[in-house]
């Protein structure tokens, strides 16, 4: 509860207008007592306690803490109006205690329905992050389709490969040549370099280069409109391009994040600059840069876990923080496979049944599959349970336990690297 109203002040204190909304409406309401009511100027005496409308107004918008707030100073106010000498009846306990109840179930109301809608804001930014790197995703897998159509016998290998190879645990440096190079092939850049943006400020030192260096003006203005635009920029985007030495200048920034690197381009064939090769151009970046963002981001898990796959690293950090933030609940389910289990395959057909959202991790030396249910709570899980259940029944296995798998439902209401210790050293039983 402490907890709760804490968080609640945090919110209103970081809001300006909220502050000042508590304090100017009761005033304005009192104001207006003593111009339209100047003996009775809190309405105690008439049919409706109208300057309990200030209130109430602030508690519907702006939660129960600040409906207190107003009230308080509707009490202060007919303290300091009695003190002034103004003709004021003896204090109106019931008038304030109803005063105060109405606020307060207002105030309630409305944090109940904030707290539901800044979850479902939650939420719904959260399915759109996915959306957005499953489309990101399939898009590299049409893009990888073509090339290798074109040119499967003189470059076997194939974008999402290629992409893999970028952010393996390798230094900044290597993994910033290699995109340059990957560039290179698929933007045919002859001319470019990357250069490192740290809290905001850009570097004049290029972290890798292609072609012949050359130096980088700040001042430019395609480099100006790409970093304050925060997206893509090419000769068509300024004005004055014939000022512009370069043709392509492109920030690499992660979904939600600040750029922390910035392509910048001043030679590539006149033919290559069209809309596929810029949005390919984009694209890579952020693949690139969102790969940078889950090492940063997954790296204190992957510390004392360095065989977790880094997505499922990623997921579970972030999952945490949306429990810790938000109170979406998501679920972790451990199998436990016997020998016999792991030779029968059982691990490669239950990873078949996982949904879309779904993320796996199958620790070998220990015989467990990790899955991670985002946004599942307790219910959904057991849901998850009883159709893994049923699959075992309809393919004449029996119970899970009876074909050597066991099964733990763990909530993701723990830090992370509890959670994992968790899962991985306890015994299994449920």
């Amino acid at each position: 509860m402490t907890e709760s109203i804490r968080r609640r002040w945090a919110t209103l204190a970081a809001q300006p207008a909220a502050a000042g909304e508590t304090l100017a409406v009761p005033l304005l309401a009192v104001g207006l007592g003593l111009w339209l009511s100047p003996l009775d100027p809190f309405w105690v005496k008439s049919g409706f306690p109208w300057a309990w409308l200030a209130p109430v107004l602030v508690s519907l918008r702006y939660g129960s803490l600040a409906g207190v707030a107003a009230s308080g100073v509707l009490v202060l106010a007919w303290f300091a109006l009695s003190a002034g000498g103004w003709p004021l009846s003896p204090f109106p306990r019931h008038y304030f205690l109803g005063g105060f109840m109405l606020v307060m179930l207002t105030g309630e109301f409305t944090s109940l329905w904030m707290g539901r809608a800044r979850r479902a804001e939650t939420l719904h930014a959260y399915l759109d992050e996915r959306l957005e790197r499953l489309t990101e995703q399939y898009y590299l897998l049409r893009l990888s389709h073509d090339r290798l159509e074109q040119e499967l016998l003189t470059r076997p290998l194939t974008l999402r490969d290629a992409l893999g190879r970028l952010t393996g645990g390798v230094p900044l440096a290597d993994s910033a040549r290699t995109l340059l190079d990957l560039l290179a092939q698929y933007a045919q850049l002859e001319r470019a370099a990357l250069y490192p943006i740290r809290d905001g400020v850009l570097s004049l030192e290029p972290v890798a280069v292609l072609g012949e260096p050359f130096p980088l003006d700040p001042l430019d203005p395609l480099v100006r409109h790409a970093l304050d635009q925060g997206r893509l920029a090419h000769v068509r985007d300024v004005l004055d391009h014939a000022s512009s030495r370069y043709r392509v200048v492109a920030p690499a920034a992660a979904k939600g994040g600040a750029a922390s690197l910035l392509l910048v381009v001043e030679r590539l064939p006149f033919l290559a600059l069209h809309e596929e090769t810029l949005q390919s151009l984009d694209l890579l970046l952020a693949y690139y840069a969102d790969g940078l963002a889950m090492e940063r981001l997954a790296a204190p898990l992957l510390a004392h876990y360095p065989d977790c796959p880094p997505a499922f690293a990623l997921e579970l950090m972030r999952l945490a923080r949306l429990w810790r933030e938000n109170r979406l609940a998501s679920s972790l389910v451990v199998f436990h496979f016997t020998p016999e289990a792991i030779a029968a395959e059982l691990p490669r057909a239950l990873s078949r049944l996982s949904r879309g959202l779904d993320l796996e991790w199958f620790v070998e030396p220990l015989a467990r599959l990790l899955v991670i249910l985002p946004l599942t709570g307790e219910a959904g899980a057991e849901g998850y349970s009883r159709r893994i259940e049923r699959w075992f029944v309809e393919h004449g296995r029996g119970r899970p336990e009876e074909a050597g798998v066991r099964l733990r439902r763990l909530s993701l209401d723990e830090p992370p690297l509890v959670l994992l210790a968790r899962a991985l050293e306890e015994d299994g039983a449920d």
